[in-house]
């Protein structure tokens, strides 16, 4: 029986990219399924009852959720094309590296969008410390696994476009060339990966996004 597969994302959802770019370098075909989240379908409910979020996998009627997870279980179904390696201890350090996006990183950029003032300059050296560790991670080389993108790319590819319009919105530069050339090197030897390139959301309707969202945090409670 041939693969059923349906992604359910929003347009936007740096979390649902993931799973889209992993479909895809993985030669998948797939079904996608927009939820505006204001107003989230019975499908949605009846799939992620527990987070009620994107993203959501439906493989055979079976669902999984979670970015991450979601990763995991493409991995291990089809073995084309891997992006984990094959030795134990660097697959074990492509997750360690994919769970510090979520969980220090992300925040951390987040912290520089939403603020301003003092707070605002308490959180950038954070931002940028978090930033060192994953410039030394990758040793000069193309993607984190080597020649070509693997797990640790994928989770951490949101950076490549979202970290430019941040800086945008906040005139505040987190990435500067001669700082962190690694990353620098890297964000755009990802762009330039014709499966990342195709699925970028729109950079205007990006940038109104995030600018609202920044104004809606910094606004009067």
């Amino acid at each position: 029986m041939a693969d059923d597969l349906k992604v359910f994302r929003t347009w936007s959802s740096r979390f649902a990219l993931r799973i889209i770019w992993a479909l895809q370098l993985k030669g998948l075909e797939y079904e996608t399924i927009y939820e505006d989240l204001s107003q989230k379908s019975p499908l949605l409910l009846q799939y992620n009852p527990t987070y009620k979020k994107v993203p959501v996998l439906v493989h055979n009627e079976k669902p999984i959720s979670e970015s991450l997870v979601i990763l995991e279980y493409i991995e291990e179904t089809w073995k084309q094309n891997p992006l984990l390696p094959e030795d134990p201890y660097e697959r074990a350090k492509a997750r360690f590296w994919a769970k510090f996006v979520d969980e220090k990183l992300l925040e951390s950029v987040a912290n520089v969008l939403v603020t301003e003032g003092k707070e605002q300059e308490e959180a950038v050296p954070r931002a940028k410390e978090n930033l060192k560790y994953i410039e030394e991670e990758l040793k000069g080389n193309k993607f984190f696994g080597g020649a070509t993108i693997g797990f640790t790319d994928i989770a951490l590819g949101w950076t490549a476009y979202w970290l430019p319009i941040i800086e945008e919105v906040t005139g505040i530069k987190l990435i500067e060339a001669d700082t962190f050339p690694r990353i620098s090197e890297w964000m755009q030897n990802f762009c330039d990966v014709p499966v990342i390139k195709a699925n970028w959301p729109p950079y205007d309707k990006m940038v109104t996004k995030i600018q609202g969202t920044r104004e809606k945090c910094l606004a009067p409670k």
